[in-house]
């Protein structure tokens, strides 16, 4: 059964960091590339950062490019996402997600690309 668990969310003031942490199970994490989406309220769902399976190529949407970083650790199966300059904006709550087999990375902003995604975890940035 494939299994994604994020955690590292909170509440955080404009400005600030936080580093999203997700942990896979279930399938052979090496070989998939992984995203992070977000949700915000009253939104639909929104594409954030993808990285390759081996972790040498990474895309940003241009909403975090500069401020976010996706990053991967396949010893332990677990994918990162470190955002700093975090903005009111940023409120939403962040799942993990699975790349489906065969889509490239010119496909990877589509959210039909995620195959199994996360319950998520609540960020929200506020004063």
């Amino acid at each position: 059964e494939v299994r994604l668990v994020e955690s590292g969310g909170g509440l955080v003031q404009p400005g600030g960091s936080l580093r999203l942490s997700c942990a896979a199970s279930g399938f052979p994490f090496s070989r998939s590339a992984m995203t992070w989406v977000r949700q915000a309220p009253g939104k639909g769902l929104e594409w954030v950062a993808t990285i390759s399976n081996g972790g040498l190529t990474t895309k940003l949407s241009d909403s975090v490019k500069g401020r976010f970083t996706i990053s991967r650790d396949n010893d332990n199966e677990m994918v990162y996402l470190q955002m700093n300059s975090l903005k009111p904006e940023d409120t939403a709550v962040y799942s993990c997600a699975k790349v489906a087999s065969g889509y490239n990375s010119y496909q990877w902003e589509n959210l039909y690309s995620l195959e199994v995604r996360g319950q998520g975890t609540q960020v929200t940035v506020s004063s």
